[in-house]
């Protein structure tokens, strides 16, 4: 099996790990060494904003993986060095992981208890940071949750948004070389996704993945059913990302609960291509879709049933009956958090370094990020290992 297929057959598995950077996340050495570690650690997909820098930045830790594979293997990591796929998300409308944080400092009264600062799960708001050589929001670090915007006394924080240009796209996908692009959406918005859908449809082609993402809301199955319409036929596969309960999966275990919700209502649509669950996933989403029965066992087959031929590079045959994998994004970064931070402390004091450290110049750090990562890809890689 070439390293292409390798993501797609883990869709078909079942067993389909994604890493979500974030849409709004713009910090390049968080990315960069995210995509290093979870790539080490067997992820299918990273996906990231569709920033060039950023897109640059996951692309660099890509090949920092690919170069570490041996010793990987050594260390018992079952990383055979194939890449991920390499995602880029974009969005058809107003949409919460297409925002940021923003609020004036000057405004804040000197005795404010500061409660956004120690609620925001990225550390993107700082006071009086000799670091950042400012207070406030640090735009490339705030990947939009909101958590901020409710818990401030004075009500001063505020959000911008921003929606994915049609024009710019194409160009885009061309010139940076992903493999697979998603489209947030909402129920209603069926023309907006026509507009965006036209700017990449001719290129589409060429994407190995399709993924389209949409929260809950009435009317959304045969919201879903209109959009497969419009996009069919695709030469590459199809995932319904079911989105649970946006950015929340670090928050805790009672997230999981809207993420399965979802993914067990677009299931029983029965709609063509793979099911796959975010928005408030973490640690106990495997447990809980095991429990249920969601996932499937080693050696089942897939959508199509026993004995069918199945090629990598196109759709699921048929309607899924199982949950094909799993996408994480703030809990997966937050889990990593604490090793990055080290990394970032490690520049600072080292005065003679005015570049970033990387990840895997300190070996220590790197191991201990893979190993992070891998204590959740493994939750649902497992399935397939007996």
């Amino acid at each position: 099996m070439t390293d292409l297929f390798v993501p797609l057959q883990s869709l078909k598995q079942g067993d389909w790990f994604k890493l979500i950077c974030g849409a709004s996340f713009q910090h390049l050495p968080a990315v960069r060494s995210l995509t290093l570690a979870y790539t080490l650690a067997g992820a299918d997909c990273i996906d990231v904003a569709a920033d060039p820098a950023v897109i640059a930045a996951a692309q660099s830790g890509l090949q920092a993986a690919k170069s570490l594979a041996k010793d990987a293997q050594k260390r018992g990591f079952d990383y055979k060095g194939n890449l991920p796929f390499l995602m880029v998300s974009l969005n058809d409308g107003e949409d919460p992981h297409f925002r940021k944080a923003e609020f004036n400092p000057h405004e804040c009264p000197t005795d404010c208890p500061r409660p956004c600062e120690r609620i925001c799960p990225a550390q993107a708001i700082v006071f009086d940071s000799i670091k950042e050589d400012f207070s406030g929001v640090v735009s490339e670090k705030c990947y939009g949750c909101g958590r901020c915007i409710p818990i401030c006394p004075y009500s001063i924080i505020y959000t911008a948004s921003y929606v994915t240009t049609p024009g710019a796209i194409a160009p885009l996908v061309m010139s940076t070389g992903v493999d697979a692009v998603e489209i947030h959406t909402q129920v209603g918005r069926l023309a907006e996704f026509e507009r965006l859908w036209q700017a990449i449809s001719p290129w589409a082609d060429q994407l190995k993945l399709l993924a389209i993402s949409c929260p809950d809301g009435e009317g959304m199955i045969d919201y879903l059913r209109a959009l497969y319409d419009r996009i069919a036929p695709l030469k590459g596969a199809l995932i319904w990302q079911t989105d649970g309960r946006p950015m929340s999966g670090d928050i805790g275990d009672g997230t999981t609960i809207a993420a399965v919700k979802l993914g067990q209502k677009v299931l029983a649509a029965k709609l063509p291509g793979y099911v796959q669950l975010a928005g408030g996933t973490n640690k106990y989403t495997v447990a809980k879709l095991k429990a249920m029965g969601l996932l499937k066992e080693a050696g089942e087959q897939g959508a199509g049933g026993r004995g069918e031929k199945f090629s990598p590079l196109l759709p699921a045959p048929c309607p899924p009956s199982s949950i094909a994998g799993v996408a994480y994004g703030s809990y997966a970064r937050v889990l990593l958090s604490p090793i990055l931070e080290q990394l970032e402390n490690k520049e600072e004091s080292n005065t003679n370094v005015k570049a970033n450290v990387r990840l895997e110049e300190d070996e220590v750090l790197l191991w201990q990020a893979v190993e992070l990562a891998h204590s959740l890809v493994s939750q649902i890689k497992s399935q397939q290992e007996h």
